[in-house]
Order: structure tokens, then C-alpha cells, then sequence
């Protein structure tokens, strides 16, 4: 990787404020003192080590879990400057933990080209919000020692040893006093960490989970960068062209691009900035999108793949079954969205466009038997878009000759308020008539389904607008589907699905969770979808009132409180089982129910599992369930 030849010293570090309130709102800076903020410490630290890669100077990185939820992250770049900070008095290492906005991020000035972090506010935020930081520096010939408590300095500056390579060593633990778990998952970490190699081509990053009786360990090192990460999305898929076409530009704002079509209806293009993942989007992503459209029109118009009295695909035509990865380097990006992760920088359109529109047909015209492959296949999306829009018509006019747009099996509440509304969609006509009857008519709507449903995964639009088991869903949620979804229009604020404790409700559940992220996915991200628990066990005893298990545990613990004598068990195999009083009080009911949130914290992963578990390819599948089936609990026999 060229390196960005600038000093890094005292003179780049620039502080901007102090570090105080942090520790007092945490959520400000991380997100959330969940789970997701926990792991936000650790992005933090490893960004940092990543933009040193960035610049040149670091090809490796370490992540290790350690005993008691320590982490340490360590890095081969230049080492943090140790140097007193002709600001802050202080050495340079301690002001970039200590002082908030301090960091070598800013300005034109600064010791980094381009730069991961957002603010630059990692390292003292993740000092602020830490039981202790130890932290170690290679770096002019010596080693160097630091250390801190909550945010403050409990060890100066110190000189350990004498070495000639460079390098930073943090090890952190978190505030147990601010966070509301200390517990890292790795896979989520293991997640992060493969696609931050991936968008780096040549750095190693290992990561090490050592709290176990036997280590887990991962080393991710791609040298085909974009490319590799491509393959990866698309391992369970099959292929319309064998290698992905990689498309890459220097200059100004960098540009790196991979795509794949596959054989599939889903569309999956995942963007980043600086190795940020915008998952709103942006500029880099509407100049893609455009660019794209244009060279196939324009080479289907030349080569009369395409008929002039055909007028041109559309962008959505042309998208179906593409995976893209796209990377650009933006020295001052602007990011702006809900979440702050949408670029908003104007003129990168204008280069990713541009770049795009040269390189992707120059590939084209070099490469005529993978272009009609692919022209083959947007043009079956596009009769399919056309059929489809005729099945949506069909409903819609279907809809306005009834008196009502709401499908006939759906029980309607009376409340209008969307916020407080909800609807259950129930597996059979059985546990329907028991919801129906259970339920707060008020504000909680039932909609039966009866049998299984259609497979999304395999199937285009047109296909799912005329089917009978979806289309009560489509009706009934009210916001459209595929790119017609309006999240703003639908009837109910939660739709919660309800479904046998048993393998055919697993499938159902899988199979309308397949429609939802295909299809409204919005409504998944929004955090609208829920999964209803109802319980496994009712405990019975004369002169007991009932008690119901939702695990096999907390049967256990149960039976351990009251004693097994006289208590009849009794599993539950289906939602028919239970009457409508005992259908509210364990399932329906706000005061007790359990519902489990549908989230969405990785796209890629959740692609992934939609793509093994309901796609054509039968081997990914079954490796699937042979290193899943040790944690089967409720297998019907």
C-alpha cells in the first residue's frame, strides 16, 4: 500500500476540547451502553490502527478477548507520538487519551490522508468509559508505558525497554458501572473484523477469543481486497459469470468497486466510506446506481440486445441478483441521515459515476458472453417488473370494487392509531379462532394463515402479488412491498408473528421473516417486527394456581421451587392447545407476554442465513444444519 508521506508528530495532534461528560453521557458518543455500545469501544480502538494502515504503516492487527472481558488490540504501525504536546504540556500519548477531540484526524495539517473515525473521539471516549487503559507504545527506538483509571492518568509517560519496531498496544476494561453487560460476543466482533480486511486488501487482522477452555481464533487476510469480499457474499450463490468484475480508480476520492450477478431476485450492494458502512447510502452509492444503469442500456442499444421500441431497463432491472461492494476515500467526508451514515459529499457522485460509465464498458465489450448473461437476465426482470406491476393493478382495482381493502380472514381492531395498534399474524385457522377470541379488540388485530406459504427467496414480485398466502399479509400491513414499501404507511406498529413451538412453525416463522427482509425490509429495520414466545409447559397441581414454562430451564427451576410431587406436565405442541383465556394470559397479553424483537445489526450476516436457509443450494444448507443441530432443543420426533 503506498504510503501517505506526512509528519506524524507532536505538531499533528490538535485538541479541540476537554474530555468532560463523557462518562455522564455515554450514549452520545457510543450509541448506547448496550451490548452495541460495548463493542463500539472496540471499533474504536481498532479504527485507529486501521487508519495507520490507511496511511501505509500498519500491516497487522490483534484483537484478543481476554480472561475477565479484557481486551487488548495491538498494532505494527508508527506508535502513537510520545512526545510533550506543545498545547497540552503534556505527553502527546496521554493528550490523545485524555482530551477529547484530540487525535491526529483534523484539519489539512493532520498525520492521516484519509481517516475511519467519525469524529476522532475514539480513544479518549473509550479511556472515559473504562475501568482502567494500559497502554503501550513502540515508537523512537524505545517502549513506553501508560496507564489510567476512569479517564484519569494513574501512570506517566514511562520508558519500560528499548525496541526497534513500532507499534501501539491497547488493553481496556470496560466500566461494569456504565455498561449493562460486559460480555463481548465474538461472532459479532469475528463479523466486523473479516469485512474491515476485506476492504483492506493485504492487512492481516487476527482476532483471539481466550475466556473459553478452547480458544477461538480467526486471521483474515485477503489480498484480493473487494474481490474476495464479493465471493464471500456469494459463496451459497449460484453464478452468472465465474469471477467478479473489479473496477478501481486513484486520484482525488478513490474509488474501489467489486460486483457479481447471481442467479437470484435480491439485490445487494453494500457501501463504505472510509471503511464506514453507509447503510443509508449517499452520493458514492446514487453514482454507482446511475453509472450502472447507463452502460448496459448503452451497450444493449449498440449491440441490439434491446430494442430502441423497447425503451430502456430499469435500474431495478438491472439490479436484480447483483451483489456490489463499493469503497471510496473521502478526505473530508459529510455524512449526514438518521444515523449519520449517509454521504452527503456532492461531488463523489459525479466520480463514481464517471468511473463506472469507462471502466464497467470497457469490461463489457471486452468480456460479450458474460454481458448478455447479464442483459438476459434484466430483461426476464423486466417482463417480471411488468408482470408484476399488472398483478398490483389486478389487486389494487380488485380492492377499490370491494367494500373493504382488507383481506376477509383479518380480525380488525377499532383503534386507528398505527402507533399503538398490533397485529398478530397466526399460523392456522385453530389458534386463529382462540387469538380472535382472546385478544383486546381494541388495539390487537389477528390475521390466520393457514398451510405453507410461498418461498420468496425463489421467487419473483409477480409471483408473490398473485400469491394466497401473502397476499393477506401485503393487504393487511398496508405500506406496499419491494421498492413501492412506504414504512410510513403501515396500519400497525407492531407485527408480531405467532407461531407452534414445533418444526412447522420454525418454517413458518423463517418463511414470512424471508418476505419481511426481502421485501419490507424497512419494516425489520424500523424495529416493527416481533416473534411471539408462546410457553412449552403449563405446570398443574390441585390447589395450585397454573404456571407456565417458557424453557426447558425455567421448567426445571420451577419444578426445583415447588417439587415434582402431584404436578402435571403438560407440553404444548400447538397454539390450538390452549383456550382463549390461557392464549392472553401467556402469549397476548402486554402485562406478561414475551415478545423477542426482530433487529437487523448486519445485513450481511442476515443475507447470508436468508440465502442458505431458503436458496437453491442444497450443500451450504446442510453444513448449516450439521454444525447448528447441537443446539436443536424442541425437535419434533
Amino acid at each position: 500500500m503506498e504510503k501517505y508521506e506526512h509528519e506524524y508528530g507532536a505538531e499533528q495532534i490538535q485538541v479541540l476540547e476537554g474530555l468532560e461528560a463523557v462518562r455522564k453521557r455515554p450514549g452520545m458518543y457510543i450509541g448506547s451502553v448496550s451490548i452495541r455500545g460495548l463493542h463500539h469501544l472496540v471499533y474504536e480502538i481498532v479504527d485507529n490502527g486501521v487508519d495507520e494502515a490507511l496511511a501505509g504503516y500498519c500491516t497487522q492487527i490483534n484483537i484478543t478477548i481476554e480472561p475477565g472481558n479484557i481486551i487488548c488490540v495491538e498494532d505494527n504501525g508508527r506508535g502513537i507520538p510520545v512526545e510533550i504536546h506543545p498545547k497540552t504540556k503534556i505527553s502527546t500519548a496521554e493528550t490523545v487519551y485524555t482530551v477529547l477531540h484530540a487525535g491526529g484526524k483534523f484539519g489539512g495539517d493532520s498525520g492521516y490522508k484519509v481517516s475511519g473515525g467519525l469524529h476522532g473521539v475514539g480513544a479518549s471516549v473509550v479511556n472515559a468509559l473504562s475501568k482502567w487503559v494500559e497502554l503501550t507504545i513502540k515508537r523512537d527506538g524505545g517502549i513506553y508505558q501508560l496507564k489510567f483509571e476512569k479517564g484519569k492518568t494513574v501512570q506517566k509517560l514511562t520508558k519500560i525497554g528499548d525496541s526497534k519496531e513500532t507499534g501501539t498496544k491497547v488493553r481496556f476494561l470496560a466500566d461494569d458501572t456504565i455498561f449493562e453487560t460486559l460480555e463481548y460476543d465474538y461472532s459479532v466482533l469475528e463479523n466486523r473484523f473479516r469485512e474491515m480486511a476485506f476492504l483492506n486488501k493485504g492487512l492481516k487482522i487476527n482476532v483471539a477469543d481466550l475466556r473459553g477452555e478452547t480458544p477461538i481464533k480467526a486471521e483474515f487476510h485477503y489480498e484480493g481486497g473487494l474481490q474476495s469480499f464479493v465471493e464471500y457474499l456469494n459463496k451459497n450463490k449460484e453464478k452468472l459469470h465465474e469471477k467478479p468484475i473489479y473496477i478501481e480508480k486513484d486520484g482525488e476520492v478513490p474509488v474501489e468497486i467489486a460486483l457479481q450477478y447471481t442467479t437470484s431476485y435480491s439485490e445487494n450492494i453494500y457501501s463504505f466510506v472510509n471503511n464506514i458502512n453507509t447503510i443509508e447510502g449517499g452520493t458514492h452509492l446514487e453514482g454507482f446506481k446511475r453509472g450502472l444503469t447507463k452502460v448496459f442500456n448503452d451497450y444493449a442499444k449498440a449491440h441490439n440486445i434491446l430494442k430502441e421500441k423497447d425503451g430502456n431497463l430499469q435500474g431495478e432491472d438491472i439490479r436484480e441478483g447483483i451483489t456490489a461492494v463499493i469503497s471510496v476515500k473521502v478526505k473530508e467526508p459529510q455524512f449526514e441521515g438518521q444515523t449519520k451514515t449517509k454521504l452527503g459529499n456532492s461531488n463523489v457522485a459525479g466520480i463514481v459515476q464517471s468511473m463506472v460509465n469507462e471502466a464497467l464498458a470497457n469490461f463489457l465489450e471486452e468480456n460479450p458472453a458474460i454481458a448478455k448473461a447479464i442483459l438476459e437476465k434484466c430483461i426476464s426482470a423486466s417482463r417480471a417488473r411488468e408482470a408484476a406491476r399488472k398483478a398490483r393493478e389486478l389487486v389494487r382495482r380488485k380492492n377499490a370494487l370491494e367494500s373493504t381493502t382488507l383481506p376477509g380472514k383479518l380480525a380488525d381492531c377499532s383503534e386507528k392509531n398505527s402507533e399503538v395498534c398490533e397485529i398478530y399474524i397466526v399460523e392456522g385457522d385453530s389458534a386463529g379462532g382462540s387469538a380472535k377470541q382472546g385478544r383486546d379488540r381494541r388495539f390487537q388485530a389477528i390475521l390466520p394463515l393457514w398451510g405453507k406459504m410461498l418461498n420468496v427467496e425463489k421467487s419473483r414480485a409477480d409471483k408473490i402479488y398473485n400469491n394466497d398466502k401473502l397476499q393477506p399479509v401485503i393487504l393487511a400491513v398496508g405500506a406496499g412491498i419491494g421498492n413501492d414499501f412506504d414504512i410510513t404507511k403501515i396500519r400497525y406498529g407492531k407485527v408480531i408473528i405467532m407461531a407452534d413451538a414445533d418444526v412447522d412453525g420454525a418454517h413458518i416463522r423463517t418463511l414470512l421473516l424471508t418476505f419481511f427482509f426481502r421485501y419490507m425490509r424497512p419494516l425489520i429495520e424500523n424495529g416493527n417486527v416481533y416473534l411471539a414466545q408462546p410457553p412449552l409447559y403449563k405446570l398443574s397441581k390441585r390447589g395450585m394456581q397454573d404456571v407456565y414454562c417458557y424453557t426447558d430451564e425455567e421448567m426445571e427451576q420451577k419444578l426445583a421451587e415447588i417439587g415434582r410431587d402431584g404436578i402435571s406436565i403438560q407440553r404444548y405442541k400447538g397454539l390450538g392447545e390452549m383456550n382463549p383465556e390461557q392464549l392472553w394470559e401467556t402469549t397476548m397479553n402486554p402485562e406478561t407476554r414475551i415478545l423477542v424483537k426482530v433487529k437487523m445489526e448486519d445485513a450481511i450476516k442476515a443475507d447470508e442465513i436468508f440465502t442458505i436457509l431458503m436458496g437453491d443450494e442444497i450443500a451450504p444448507r446442510r453444513q448449516f444444519i450439521e454444525e447448528n443441530a447441537k443446539y436443536v432443543k424442541n425437535l419434533d420426533i
